[in-house]
């Protein structure tokens, strides 16, 4: 798709269409959103919508040398990091997905991270991860969980919809995951 941005006819269209994922064998790191925005869905990108902190907070964190854009997202299979998602279709918001989706979204995580094998599974999104993975009270960081033999982290999502974290506040967080990355903390 062109760099042009999406028109509101454009959007409305990308409903429940979806995003491939930007994955690989052994990455260091597999990131995995909640589901697409339907501007990700318009555009075929991950985390495309201005506004959206995913790209400025992995460069601020020190996952990327220098600021990425959606159209890039490809670049991250050479630092050993990947994009997908728990939920495949786009909608406007998180909050139109079903409990039953996200659940199932957890099933076919497992089926990806089995056959793709990364260290860590980075779920970006602390309300998704309850609901998906049956955690109630699961707070942000590391989990003593597993998803296969994958380590289990938790981040806030990025969303510009996310008012509980400001840029810097995520920041923080995923360098938190960077640097348990970088020491191999029982990776």
């Amino acid at each position: 798709m062109s760099s042009t941005r999406p028109s509101r006819t454009d959007l409305i269209a990308a409903k429940d269409k979806t995003v491939p994922d930007v994955i690989a064998s052994c990455l260091q790191v597999l990131f995995c959103g909640i589901n697409p925005g339907l501007y990700s869905g318009a555009t075929g990108h991950h985390f495309a919508r201005p506004g959206n902190r995913f790209w400025p907070t992995l460069h601020r964190a020190g996952f990327t040398q220098r600021l990425l854009t959606p159209s890039e997202e490809r670049e991250l299979l050479l630092s050993g990091y990947g994009i997908t998602n728990l939920v495949a279709r786009a909608t406007a918001t998180a909050a139109e997905l079903e409990p039953d989706e996200l659940i199932a979204g957890r099933q076919h995580l497992l089926a990806k991270v089995k056959r793709y094998q990364p260290g860590v599974v980075a779920v970006l999104g602390i309300g998704a991860y309850r609901m998906a993975f049956a955690r109630p009270k699961a707070a942000l960081g590391r989990q003593a969980e597993r998803l296969a033999n994958a380590v289990l982290w938790v981040l806030p999502n990025p969303s510009g919809l996310n008012a509980h974290y400001q840029l810097m506040d995520l920041v923080d967080q995923f360098q938190a995951l960077r640097y348990s990355v970088q020491r191999n903390d029982d990776l």
